[in-house]
C-alpha cells in the first residue's frame, strides 16, 4: 500500500497531499544545467534534493513506475559568450562541461535520471511548438524573431502569485523594438554568422531558453505531468513562461500539477552569485572532502529554507560521517526501513528530521547487534550516505587531508624521536601542530596511528 506523500506546491504556496495522475507512471521534470561553466555548490542543492525525492517516489510507487527527466541546456546565449571567452567552439565547451557535470553528480552520489535529453537534439520539436503557437494566435513573428504574447495568456503570474505589472517592475525585462509589449518573451531568435544555427520557417536561428523545457518535458512526460522542480530563482520568468507556452500549445488547463522549488545557498547570509564573487565550484571540494560530506551538508536544512554554507557546517558533517562509519556494515540483502523512520521524508522532504532519525538509529546500532547496524546502514544508503565501504572511506580521509600522508608520517617519526630523547615539549608541540591540521595521533600497542578529527 502506498504511503501519503506531502509536498509544498509553489502553485498556491501550500503543502498538499501528492496525488499522482497515474500511480503506475509518475512523471517528474527538473530543470538541469545550462552547460556554459562548471557547476557550483548552488547547482548542487537541487541535484541532491530532487535525487532524494526520486528515491522516495521509487520506494513508494515502484522502481519502474517513476520517470525522472532532467535536461541539459546545450544552446544558450551564456554558452555562446563563454565559448568566445574561452576561444573554443560551443560544441567543445558543452561536451566538456556536460562531462564535468556528470562527474559532479557521481561525486554527490546522485542516481541517474530516467531520461536526460539535450536541447540541441530536440530543435525540430521546438519549431513544431512555435508553429502551433503562431497558428493559434499566442505568438507572433517580428523581424526574424518569434515572441510569445503574454497578454493572450490569462493565467500569467499565477505561479509567482503576482500581477503582470508587478512581475515586470521586479525583473530585468529585455527591451526590444521588435516586441508588441515589453513583457513578451522570445521563442526563436536569429543567429549571427559565427553562432550555431538551425533552419526554420523564420530564418536561421535558435530557440529561446524557456521553450526548450516545455518541449522536452512534453516529449517524455506528455502534455500534463505530476511534478516540476527547480531552484526558487527559476519561478520567474522561466517556469512562469513554461506554463504560459505549454498550456497554450497543448490547449489544456494544467501543465505540471505540483511545482517544487528549493531555496538558495547563502554565504554569510548573502546569496551565492557571480556578482557577489562568492561562487564555490563543486570541483573545488573534490581534492579535500568526500562527496558524501557535501551531500549531508546539502540535506542539513529543509529544502525550502536558505542554507548558509560555511566551514563549520562542513566540519560537522565530516565528523558525523566519521562517527557513522563506525557502525557501517556491508548490506548483503535488502533491509526494510520501518515507516516511523522514513516518515519525515514523506512529509515535504524533511531531510533534517530524517537525519535526526539517523542519529537515533546510530546510537541504537552502537549498543545493539549486527541487525541494528544493517538497519542503520540501509537507512543511510536510502538517502545516498554510507555508500562506500569503510576501507574506502578511511582511505579517502587520508587522501583528502591537507597534509600529504608522507608528511604526516615524517612528523610522527619526528615526534617519536623527540619522545625517545625525553623531549616531551617538542613531542607535544608536534602533536598540536598535527591537530591544528585536523590530524589526531594515538599511541597504541607500541605504535603511533593517525586519523582525521
Amino acid at each position: 500500500m502506498n504511503k501519503d506523500i506531502f509536498l509544498t506546491n509553489s502553485l498556491g504556496n501550500k503543502k498538499e497531499k501528492f496525488i499522482p495522475i497515474n500511480k503506475n507512471k509518475i512523471g517528474m521534470y527538473v530543470c538541469g544545467p545550462t552547460v556554459y561553466d562548471d557547476p557550483h555548490i548552488g547547482n548542487a542543492r537541487p541535484l541532491v534534493i530532487f535525487d532524494v525525492l526520486f528515491r522516495i517516489l521509487k520506494c513508494n510507487f515502484g522502481e519502474k513506475n517513476v520517470n525522472y527527466v532532467r535536461n541539459i541546456t546545450d544552446i544558450d546565449d551564456k554558452i555562446i559568450s563563454s565559448s568566445i571567452e574561452k576561444n573554443i567552439s560551443t560544441d567543445q565547451l558543452t561536451k566538456k562541461i556536460t562531462k564535468n557535470f556528470h562527474e559532479d553528480c557521481s561525486y554527490l552520489k546522485c542516481q541517474e535520471p530516467t531520461f536526460e535529453p539535450k536541447a540541441t537534439e530536440n530543435i525540430s520539436l521546438m519549431i513544431d511548438m512555435i508553429s502551433k503557437l503562431i497558428k493559434t494566435g499566442y505568438a507572433y513573428f517580428s523581424n526574424q524573431h518569434v515572441y510569445f504574447e503574454v497578454k493572450k495568456f490569462k493565467d500569467y503570474g499565477k505561479l509567482s502569485n503576482k500581477k503582470l505589472d508587478e512581475l515586470i517592475a521586479g525583473s530585468r525585462v529585455e527591451i526590444s523594438e521588435n516586441k508588441k509589449n515589453p513583457e513578451d518573451f522570445v521563442l526563436w531568435k536569429p543567429s549571427k554568422d559565427s553562432e550555431p544555427f538551425w533552419d526554420s520557417p523564420w530564418g536561421k536561428g535558435r530557440p529561446g531558453w524557456h521553450l526548450e523545457c516545455s518541449v522536452m518535458s512534453k516529449k517524455y512526460l506528455g502534455d500534463k505531468f505530476d511534478i516540476h522542480g527547480g531552484g526558487r530563482d527559476l519561478i520567474f520568468p522561466h517556469h512562469e513562461n513554461e506554463i504560459a507556452q505549454s498550456r497554450s500549445a497543448n490547449e489544456n488547463q494544467a501543465f505540471a500539477n505540483y511545482w517544487v522549488h528549493n531555496g538558495f545557498i547563502t554565504m554569510s547570509n548573502e546569496k551565492m552569485a557571480k556578482s557577489q564573487g562568492n561562487i564555490l565550484k563543486i570541483n573545488d571540494f573534490k581534492k579535500k572532502i568526500d562527496g558524501q560530506v557535501l551531500r549531508l551538508a546539502l540535506m542539513s536544512a529543509h529544502y525550502k529554507q536558505p542554507l548558509d554554507w560555511n566551514d563549520k557546517l562542513i566540519n560537522q558533517c565530516q565528523n558525523t560521517l566519521n562517527k557513522w562509519y563506525e557502525s557501517y556494515v556491508e548490506i548483503k540483502k535488502k533491509v526494510l526501513i520501518p515507516e516511523e523512520y522514513l516518515s519525515p521524508l514523506y512529509d515535504d522532504l524533511n531531510t533534517p528530521g530524517y537525519i535526526a532519525n539517523l542519529h537515533q538509529l546510530f546510537e541504537k546500532s552502537q549498543k545493539g547487534n549486527e541487525t541494528d547496524k544493517e538497519l542503520f546502514t540501509s537507512a543511510c544508503n536510502f538517502v545516498g550516505l554510507l555508500t562506500d565501504k569503510k576501507e574506502k572511506w578511511l582511505e579517502s580521509k587520508k587522501n583528502k587531508s591537507d597534509l600529504p600522508e608522507k608528511e604526516i608520517l615524517a612528523k610522527i617519526n619526528e615526534r617519536n624521536i623527540a619522545r625517545d630523547n625525553k623531549d616531551y615539549k617538542l613531542a607535544d608541540q608536534i602533536r598540536n601542530e598535527l591537530l591544528d591540521k585536523g590530524i589526531i595521533i594515538e599511541d597504541k600497542d607500541g605504535k603511533t596511528i593517525w586519523k582525521l578529527k
